[in-house]
């Protein structure tokens, strides 16, 4: 793996850390979250992005939280995964009549032990914000890791 200089270190933290508003009417929430995959893609990681329902409308509050938390599993994929791939699917669910948005990341990375990350002192503080952010927006976020991968499933209502 090719090591990166420092300013190369900030570069890419930067964009994966980022906290400035984004723009999401001009880029639309699957947009802001292909900004985010440059790092990756620039490290040799190849990255799908699959987007079936470009375009969608989702509300400011939901946009963000779901930028939010591509950002925090682009930023984890980057720097713990070891992953070769990675894709990331961003569209609408449907569960009965309640209609939601979902962001699904999976990488082919080492994996992690989840329960042990959750409840560690040390490790897994971004993963339990983002769960606690989105239990308060009404969603849930649903983690399977194995020593072939990870999969994170972010699901906002949008009713």
């Amino acid at each position: 793996m090719k090591s990166l200089r420092s300013d190369e270190v900030v570069a890419v933290r930067g964009v994966l850390t980022d906290t400035h508003s984004v723009d999401f009417h001009v880029l639309g929430v699957t947009g802001a979250i292909d900004r985010l995959t440059l790092p990756l893609r620039e490290r040799g990681i190849v990255v799908h992005l699959e987007a079936p329902h470009h375009g969608m409308e989702v509300d400011r509050q939901s946009a963000t939280l779901l930028y939010r938390a591509a950002q925090e599993l682009l930023s984890n994929v980057y720097n713990f995964a070891q992953a070769s791939a990675v894709t990331i699917r961003v569209g609408c669910v449907t569960h009965g009549t309640s209609h939601g948005v979902q962001l699904k990341v999976t990488d082919d990375g080492g994996g992690f032990d989840v329960p042990a990350t959750m409840i560690g002192r040390h490790t897994g503080m971004g993963l339990r914000l983002m769960r606690a952010s989105v239990g308060l927006a009404g969603g849930e976020m649903i983690i399977d890791s194995a020593a072939t991968g990870t999969c994170v499933t972010v699901t906002l209502p949008l009713d």
